[in-house]
């Protein structure tokens, strides 16, 4: 998968709660969502909590870790399926073009194989230009355009 082995991949773990919590913050200010210690922290519970889907992982290069990748399983019930989402990706930018991004999807779809999933899906902004470029040579383009509904008022 072209993965630099030089970077470590495996869950994230209680003691990388500071570094994790950085790397999530700067994830949100990339894509301009409002600054919340209250969503960072119900993120981290999430991870850690056995009742939700979601999980993390982190990509560790020179013993430090510079990527973050949030996911869960979701059902496909269209195939019958399960597959990986991938929530939120993030690579330190000191360290971009040198693998962090491609070695966590590497893993995503590693595990995807390994428990009968599907496909590894996410979604990035149109104007992520930088990651479209990676993830062009990783994935397919899929033609589905995305679409939110906010809740019905009471």
């Amino acid at each position: 998968m072209g993965t630099n082995a030089d970077i470590t991949v495996r869950p994230v773990a209680i003691e990388d709660e500071e570094r994790w919590r950085e790397l999530f913050r700067a994830y949100r200010a990339f894509y301009k969502h409002p600054a919340s210690e209250e969503v960072i922290s119900r993120v981290w519970g999430w991870i850690f909590d056995p009742e939700q889907e979601c999980g993390s992982l982190v990509a560790e290069l020179d013993d430090t870790i510079v990527g973050i990748a949030n996911h869960r399983k979701f059902l496909r019930p269209s195939s019958g399926t399960v597959g990986i989402w991938l929530d939120d990706l993030f690579t330190d930018p000191a360290v971009r073009g040198k693998g962090v991004g491609r070695t966590l999807i590497g893993r995503l779809q590693e595990m995807a194989a390994a428990d009968g999933c599907s496909a590894v899906r996410w979604i990035t902004s149109e104007d992520n230009h930088q990651a479209q470029s990676l993830y062009n040579k990783v994935a397919e383009r899929t033609e589905w355009v995305t679409y939110d509904a906010m809740p019905a008022a009471n």
